[in-house]
């Protein structure tokens, strides 16, 4: 079961609106950031092989989940919130990311578990960040 967690107040930050490259990095700073905040560890950034990449790894304050995280990053909801950029297609293919992760690290969890993060830029450099938890695939 999914559960959706927002920062509470909107943070702000710089103003000037970065091209999409440097949108997904900062998001994905904003993204490590927030989960060291709730207890995690990040573990690695932008890890990649042949089936795709995963944008961060962390493990839970216990260590015994490890926590696959897709972020998406925005400017507008005009296509919608961004965690909602992430469809099941993908959710399965973030499985699969994790399970050769896995494969790849000496790192022994019971757990994965997926995570999305939706990083939104709101006008005026106003940032949201929402957070779901255990999206299936």
């Amino acid at each position: 079961m999914a559960t959706t967690h927002e920062t509470g107040r909107p943070r702000s930050v710089p103003e000037r609106r970065p091209d999409r490259r440097e949108l997904g990095r900062r998001g994905e700073e904003e993204a490590a950031r927030y989960l060291q905040l709730q207890g995690l560890t990040v573990i690695e950034r932008n890890w990649r092989c042949r089936e795709g990449e995963i944008d961060l790894v962390a493990l839970d304050d216990t260590g015994d989940c490890l926590v696959v995280v897709e972020v998406k990053t925005r400017t507008s909801e005009r296509f919608g919130r961004p965690v909602e950029a992430v469809t099941p297609v993908k959710a399965r293919r973030l499985r699969v990311l994790a399970a050769r992760w896995l494969a790849d690290h000496p790192i022994a969890t019971p757990n994965v578990r997926i995570d999305v993060i939706g990083v939104l830029w709101r006008p005026g450099g106003l940032l949201e960040i929402e957070h779901i938890q255990g999206v299936d695939g």
